[in-house]
């Protein structure tokens, strides 16, 4: 992902959709360019990543935690009651923008957190913009939500507009139907009727084009340890980039958060931890929220706001070491409850006490001591790190990683087209919209594109759009959440010849597939897949050819799945490849609904079995070394 400031795109995708907007400035109305710019703005920015839940459920803590710094309230105020976006800058600020699009500048509170109370009429805000000198900032816009289920209507309505709940019109393979796009204004979407009309000002955006740019490219959603209804409400209504589909495996992950707090004899299978106990309910919430998210992790915000943000200190460590030689029956006394903790009569003031709770809670106190007595030399900062480990912290960064940061180019490559096709909707002019739609066709027929086409195929079908057998719904989350070739093809470390054969198995699978049995929905995925599919086989065929060509130059290959700039072994002899048939040839794009394939079994295997049928072998079963290839 591109850092912020920098004025670059997150990768080769986003480049791609910049050159569109910029080439289509010049033919487009005033109204429409003003729209490809704010695209354009966005494009340069980082992933933007909103963390929503309900009220109380830790979302400022989590934050805190994320970014490194205790900035974000947590304290109920009126700044809880707004939509705050934490960015990266060269000076720590704080603008305060209005609805009128007007701002203020106003510096941090003393403590280095947003300040309590604002000094302005909270009712014209619109939202917060806090830039930090940070360097998490520079690859991720964090936007911290107000919670919902608040009785507060109008924070309700920030987190949805945050959440973009506002819903863009077209689709990246839609067709250009009027019946699609000129829908009546719904309750919620951020503007009325009057917005969507033409004002004598052609060169600003109306509320519904500012509605549709502030939503969030990304969604943190934070549980804890009961799922409600509103709960997969709020994840349904998130506008995902991906052709504005609903959220996702792609876009969206979720956080069990206050996992110290669940008891261990409430969930089977704990044997009395409570870290166990939270990974098994973690475990169950993601079966409850699947396919809206790609996963659910316990974490301990509390802990790890503390430990992150260096609000534990060593005066905080020399207290626990001190009630680390307490006898073991008055410390388990004490941690029985808070109150209880507070008012014992012990040789740490009852004031550090009280800190030591509102910093570690009871859990993390106990789980300290236990650190503490396992080694009494340990340092201030092992004891820190140690904390930071049990908080789970660490497992969110690298989900993060995986879930966003890998994909980032596509995701902000599909928000952007989205974004433009909504604009050039909103236009009202035939001949634009047709413009604007047949350069974003032009733009997905490119090889290098096929990875946006894919981020809709799995969108459609883990949100259940596209109904598709078990098996081969497992098959497309894996090819569309992967950014590695062999996990892609769920044969990590495999050799580069297995890989090629399979890959172009599967390739001629999901044609036949396409073209035998298919219900015209699967089939529009089916070919989505099969491309996928084909264009790793290329690749790896490339990549051999590259390969054999060091080899026989006396240079090293890359691995096959090695990274870009990663070691590379030494290339090893292989043996002579059997003669390949032609590869199947993918079908040309088709926006809505594709003409299925002739009739006539694939070249590399006959055609398949029908999924469910009986004795019919699951797709991902067929692997190298076993039977049937």
């Amino acid at each position: 992902m591109t850092a912020a400031g920098e004025g670059r795109p997150a990768g080769p995708l986003s480049e791609s959709v910049a050159d569109l907007c910029n080439r289509l400035r010049g033919q487009v109305s005033p109204r429409t360019a003003a729209g490809f710019t704010e695209v354009l703005r966005r494009l340069e920015a980082p992933l933007q990543v909103a963390v929503a839940g309900r009220i109380k459920s830790g979302k400022s803590t989590l934050v805190n935690a994320l970014i490194g710094r205790r900035v974000a309230p947590t304290a109920v105020g009126e700044c809880t009651r707004l939509v705050t976006r934490f960015q990266y800058g060269t000076v720590d600020r704080i603008e305060v923008v209005f609805t009128d699009g007007t701002k203020q500048v106003q510096p941090f509170a003393p403590d280095g957190g947003i300040p309590a109370e604002l000094g302005v009429d909270i009712d014209r805000v619109s939202h917060i913009e806090a830039y930090l000198t940070n360097a998490v900032l520079r690859d991720m816009t964090v936007i911290d939500t107000p919670g919902l289920g608040s009785l507060d209507t109008s924070s309700v309505a920030r987190t949805q507009r945050a959440l973009g709940a506002t819903r863009l019109s077209g689709s990246l393979t839609d067709d250009d139907d009027d019946d699609a796009v000129e829908q009546p204004a719904q309750p919620g979407d951020g503007g009325s009727s009057e917005d969507a009309e033409f004002s004598e000002d052609a060169d600003t955006l109306d509320e519904t084009s500012r509605s549709a740019l502030v939503g969030a490219e990304a969604v943190l959603y934070v549980v804890t340890q009961g799922i409600r209804a509103d709960d997969q409400q709020a994840l349904a209504a998130f506008t995902a980039a991906t052709a504005s589909r609903e959220a996702g495996p792609v876009n969206a992950i979720a956080v069990l958060n206050k996992a110290d707090t669940i008891p261990p004899e409430s969930v089977d299978g704990a044997d009395g931890d409570v870290w166990a106990a939270a990974t098994k309910l973690a475990e169950k919430q993601a079966s409850l929220l699947r396919p809206r998210v790609a996963d659910v992790l316990p974490v301990i915000g509390l802990l790890a706001e503390s430990t992150e943000t260096g609000a534990f200190t060593g005066t905080e460590a020399d207290a626990l070491r001190t009630l680390a030689g307490l006898d073991d029956g008055d410390l388990e006394v004490m941690l029985v409850s808070a109150d209880i903790f507070t008012s014992w009569e012990c040789a740490v003031p009852a004031g550090v006490r009280v800190r030591l709770l509102e910093k570690l809670d009871l859990f993390g106190i106990r789980r300290a001591i236990e650190i503490i007595r396992e080694d009494e030399r340990i340092t201030v900062g092992a004891l820190h790190r140690r904390l930071l480990d049990v908080s789970g912290l660490d497992a969110v960064h690298r989900r993060l990683s995986t879930v966003f940061a890998a994909r980032a180019d596509g995701i902000k490559a599909a928000a952007a087209l989205a974004s433009i096709t909504a604009f050039a909707h909103q236009s009202g002019d035939q001949a634009e919209r047709q413009r604007v739609h047949d350069a974003i066709e032009m733009l997905l027929a490119r090889p290098e594109a096929h990875q946006l086409r894919l981020l809709e195929a799995l969108t459609l079908v883990t949100s259940g759009a596209v109904d598709m057998p078990q098996d081969l719904t497992d098959e497309v989350l894996r090819v569309g959440s992967s950014a590695e070739v062999d996990s892609q093809l769920g044969m990590p470390g495999a050799s580069a010849e297995d890989l090629s054969s399979f890959a172009l198995e599967r390739a001629g699978w999901w044609r036949s597939f396409a073209s035998f049995g298919a219900t015209p929905a699967q089939a529009r995925v089916a070919h989505v897949v099969h491309r996928a599919y084909f264009l790793m086989w290329q690749r790896l065929k490339t990549r051999a050819s590259q390969a054999g060509a060091a080899s026989a130059g006396g240079g090293e290959a890359p691995a096959a799945g090695a990274r870009p700039g990663g070691p590379r072994p030494a290339a090893q002899p292989r043996p002579a490849a059997p003669p390949q048939p032609p590869p199947p040839q993918p079908p040309p794009p088709q926006p809505a609904h594709p003409q299925r394939a002739p009739r006539q079994p694939a070249r590399t295997q006959s055609a398949p079995p029908q999924p469910g049928r009986p004795g019919a072998a699951p797709p991902h079963t067929a692997g190298p070394g076993r039977q049937g290839r």
